[in-house]
Protein backbone atom coordinates (compact mmCIF):
# COMPACT_ATOMS: atom_id res chain seq x y z
CA UNK A 1 0.00 0.00 0.00
CA UNK A 2 1.40 3.39 -0.75
CA UNK A 3 1.41 6.45 1.16
CA UNK A 4 -1.76 7.86 -0.78
CA UNK A 5 -3.52 4.67 -0.14
CA UNK A 6 -2.94 4.63 3.29
CA UNK A 7 -3.79 8.24 4.00
CA UNK A 8 -7.11 7.49 1.89
CA UNK A 9 -7.49 4.72 4.17
CA UNK A 10 -6.88 6.73 7.24
CA UNK A 11 -8.86 9.58 6.64
CA UNK A 12 -12.02 7.54 5.42
CA UNK A 13 -11.54 5.49 9.20
CA UNK A 14 -11.20 9.33 11.04
CA UNK A 15 -14.70 10.07 8.54
CA UNK A 16 -16.41 6.81 10.28
CA UNK A 17 -15.08 7.82 14.26
CA UNK A 18 -16.21 10.78 13.73
CA UNK A 19 -19.99 10.38 12.38
CA UNK A 20 -19.76 7.72 15.25
CA UNK A 21 -19.04 9.99 17.52
CA UNK A 22 -21.74 12.61 16.43
CA UNK A 23 -23.74 9.94 16.55
CA UNK A 24 -23.47 9.00 20.27
CA UNK A 25 -22.74 12.41 21.40
CA UNK A 26 -24.76 14.08 24.14
CA UNK A 27 -25.65 17.73 22.88
CA UNK A 28 -26.27 19.04 19.54
CA UNK A 29 -23.80 21.34 19.68
CA UNK A 30 -21.35 18.69 19.65
CA UNK A 31 -23.40 16.31 16.99
CA UNK A 32 -22.41 19.00 15.08
CA UNK A 33 -18.79 20.09 15.80
CA UNK A 34 -17.77 16.21 15.07
CA UNK A 35 -19.97 16.43 11.86
CA UNK A 36 -18.27 19.47 10.60
CA UNK A 37 -14.73 17.10 11.69
CA UNK A 38 -16.43 14.36 9.34
CA UNK A 39 -17.15 15.89 6.55
CA UNK A 40 -13.40 17.84 6.78
CA UNK A 41 -12.13 14.20 6.47
CA UNK A 42 -14.08 13.47 3.59
CA UNK A 43 -12.11 16.01 2.09
CA UNK A 44 -9.17 15.29 2.87
CA UNK A 45 -9.76 12.44 1.47
CA UNK A 46 -10.75 13.71 -1.75
CA UNK A 47 -7.67 15.68 -1.61
CA UNK A 48 -5.07 12.66 -1.35
CA UNK A 49 -6.90 10.77 -3.48
CA UNK A 50 -6.18 13.80 -6.36
CA UNK A 51 -2.64 13.49 -5.05
CA UNK A 52 -2.49 9.68 -5.77
CA UNK A 53 -4.19 9.78 -8.92
CA UNK A 54 -1.54 12.85 -10.38
CA UNK A 55 -4.73 14.99 -11.42
CA UNK A 56 -2.96 18.23 -10.77
CA UNK A 57 -2.98 20.10 -7.43
CA UNK A 58 -5.97 19.80 -5.81
CA UNK A 59 -7.41 22.84 -4.45
CA UNK A 60 -6.84 23.43 -0.86
CA UNK A 61 -9.70 26.27 0.44
CA UNK A 62 -9.74 27.78 3.32
CA UNK A 63 -10.68 25.02 6.07
CA UNK A 64 -13.88 27.16 8.29
CA UNK A 65 -13.66 24.36 10.88
CA UNK A 66 -12.53 26.23 13.94
CA UNK A 67 -14.74 29.22 13.09
CA UNK A 68 -17.55 27.29 12.58
CA UNK A 69 -17.18 25.37 15.79
CA UNK A 70 -16.05 28.28 17.81
CA UNK A 71 -19.56 29.28 16.31
CA UNK A 72 -21.37 26.49 18.25
CA UNK A 73 -19.71 26.81 21.39
CA UNK A 74 -20.57 30.96 21.86
CA UNK A 75 -24.43 29.64 20.86
CA UNK A 76 -24.11 26.97 23.76
CA UNK A 77 -22.61 29.63 25.86
CA UNK A 78 -25.24 32.25 25.21
CA UNK A 79 -27.85 29.31 25.57
CA UNK A 80 -26.30 29.05 29.26
CA UNK A 81 -27.16 24.70 28.02
CA UNK A 82 -26.22 22.37 30.88
CA UNK A 83 -24.06 19.34 30.23
CA UNK A 84 -23.42 15.84 31.57
CA UNK A 85 -21.06 14.12 30.49
CA UNK A 86 -20.06 10.78 31.89
CA UNK A 87 -15.92 9.68 32.64
CA UNK A 88 -16.56 7.42 28.68
CA UNK A 89 -16.62 9.62 26.95
CA UNK A 90 -13.86 11.36 27.67
CA UNK A 91 -11.61 8.38 26.32
CA UNK A 92 -13.73 8.14 23.36
CA UNK A 93 -12.69 11.74 22.32
CA UNK A 94 -9.21 10.97 23.45
CA UNK A 95 -9.18 8.50 21.17
CA UNK A 96 -10.07 10.80 18.67
CA UNK A 97 -7.38 13.10 19.42
CA UNK A 98 -4.84 10.20 19.18
CA UNK A 99 -5.78 9.75 15.71
CA UNK A 100 -5.40 13.27 14.92
CA UNK A 101 -2.01 13.38 16.49
CA UNK A 102 -1.15 10.43 14.29
CA UNK A 103 -2.23 11.84 10.82
CA UNK A 104 -0.48 14.83 11.58
CA UNK A 105 2.72 13.05 12.02
CA UNK A 106 2.07 10.76 9.53
CA UNK A 107 1.68 13.60 7.01
CA UNK A 108 4.73 15.74 8.25
CA UNK A 109 5.99 12.55 7.87
CA UNK A 110 5.14 11.57 4.48
CA UNK A 111 5.92 14.79 2.97
CA UNK A 112 9.79 14.49 3.05
CA UNK A 113 9.11 11.35 0.83
CA UNK A 114 7.42 12.64 -1.70
CA UNK A 115 8.56 13.24 -5.13
CA UNK A 116 7.37 17.14 -6.44
CA UNK A 117 7.57 20.33 -3.93
CA UNK A 118 3.67 20.52 -4.94
CA UNK A 119 2.93 17.48 -3.31
CA UNK A 120 5.19 18.13 -0.27
CA UNK A 121 3.28 21.41 0.09
CA UNK A 122 -0.26 20.04 -0.05
CA UNK A 123 0.92 17.05 2.59
CA UNK A 124 2.60 19.76 5.15
CA UNK A 125 -0.90 21.96 4.57
CA UNK A 126 -3.08 18.77 5.40
CA UNK A 127 -0.72 18.02 8.48
CA UNK A 128 -1.71 21.60 9.66
CA UNK A 129 -5.17 20.81 9.53
CA UNK A 130 -4.97 17.62 11.56
CA UNK A 131 -3.31 20.04 13.99
CA UNK A 132 -6.15 22.37 14.27
CA UNK A 133 -8.16 19.21 14.72
CA UNK A 134 -6.44 18.00 17.76
CA UNK A 135 -6.17 21.49 18.67
CA UNK A 136 -10.30 21.28 19.08
CA UNK A 137 -10.26 17.46 20.18
CA UNK A 138 -8.21 19.27 23.25
CA UNK A 139 -10.43 21.81 23.42
CA UNK A 140 -13.77 19.37 23.54
CA UNK A 141 -12.18 17.42 26.47
CA UNK A 142 -11.21 20.03 28.37
CA UNK A 143 -14.84 21.32 27.80
CA UNK A 144 -16.44 18.35 28.97
CA UNK A 145 -14.06 17.93 31.83
CA UNK A 146 -15.07 21.16 33.15
CA UNK A 147 -17.98 22.91 31.20
CA UNK A 148 -18.59 25.77 33.64
CA UNK A 149 -15.42 26.83 33.98
CA UNK A 150 -14.49 26.44 30.21
CA UNK A 151 -17.38 27.97 28.75
CA UNK A 152 -16.54 31.15 31.12
CA UNK A 153 -12.79 31.40 29.85
CA UNK A 154 -13.74 30.23 26.25
CA UNK A 155 -12.37 33.62 24.28
CA UNK A 156 -11.24 31.39 21.56
CA UNK A 157 -8.42 34.32 20.56
CA UNK A 158 -5.63 31.72 21.06
CA UNK A 159 -7.30 29.80 17.51
CA UNK A 160 -5.08 32.12 15.82
CA UNK A 161 -1.66 30.77 16.49
CA UNK A 162 -3.04 28.02 13.54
Amino acid sequence: MNIFEFAMKMEKDGEGYYRELANGATHPGLTSIFTMLADAEVKHYRIVDRLRRDEGQPDMAEDTLFNDAKNVFVQMKEKQDTFDFDASQKDVYRKALDIEKESHAFYKEKAEEVDTDAKKALLLKLAEEEKRHMFLMENIIEFISRPETWLENAEWYHLDEY
